[in-house]
């Protein structure tokens, strides 16, 4: 198994918020306790919202915080033009957002700005690729809220979707879908999508097929994981 699937593994084993010991997770993941240590640093380094240590457990927390970052004027610059790019586009709600985050960034600025701050470093990124989802991520969005179905090209194969939400996962965007073509629950990579559509039919809750029923599996899944004897 590819690193980085690895870690998208363990990001889904744990979203649902619960405590999971190393053990459990070098289990489910079949590598050593040392490897899932090395696997939670980097994905705590890479923006995911993980919680725990050694020895007690880990799990990822809803809400996403940063940590304190020293940023030249030059990154400030790069930060407010995406922001200005995001606010000027066709979707509402991350227009609002942007904004939002703008204040957020103005509110912390020193006062002096005449010397930039120095010593920002890159957090390690296992998702290099990531960056390519941004191009679809209005569409989903806007299919999500009109409970429109998708249909979406990955690894050449085409599948039609019902797109239930969106996640984020420090820099790596996933979409939990229900997938027509192969009848079950998927957790998509947006940024291995090539091509993707709107379709015109909608769809409603169907029993099996609703975002409740995904966590509710997700959640039965976690807690039959074996454990490493």
């Amino acid at each position: 198994m590819r690193r980085a699937d690895r870690l998208m593994q363990l990001i889904q084993i744990l979203r649902d918020g619960t405590l999971h010991k190393a053990a459990d997770l070098a289990a489910a993941t079949d590598v050593s306790l040392r490897t899932i240590y090395r696997d939670m640093e980097t994905l705590a380094a890479s923006g995911v919202p993980i919680e725990g240590e050694r020895g007690i457990g880990y799990r990822v927390i809803a809400a996403i915080t940063l940590p304190p970052l020293n940023l030249t004027m030059t990154e400030v610059e790069a930060l407010h033009l995406g922001l200005k790019a995001v606010g000027q586009g066709g979707d509402a709600e991350l227009s609002v957002a942007a904004a939002a985050l703008s204040a957020k960034l103005d509110a912390v600025m020193p006062e002096d700005r005449s010397s930039a701050p120095t010593g920002y470093g890159f957090a390690v990124y296992p998702f290099a690729d990531a960056a390519r989802s941004f191009q679809h991520l209005p569409t989903i969005r806007q299919a999500i809220r009109t409970r429109q179905k998708l249909e979406l090209s990955i690894h050449d194969q085409i599948r039609i979707v019902r797109p239930l939400q969106l996640d984020y996962w420090g820099r790596l965007w996933t979409c939990v879908v229900w997938c027509e073509t192969t009848k079950g629950f998927d957790d998509i990579r947006i940024d291995e999508v090539t091509t993707l559509r709107i379709l015109p039919s909608l769809f409603v809750d169907e029993p099996g097929k609703s975002l409740r029923d995904f966590n509710a599996d997700r959640a039965k899944t976690n807690a039959q994981a074996p454990l490493k004897a």
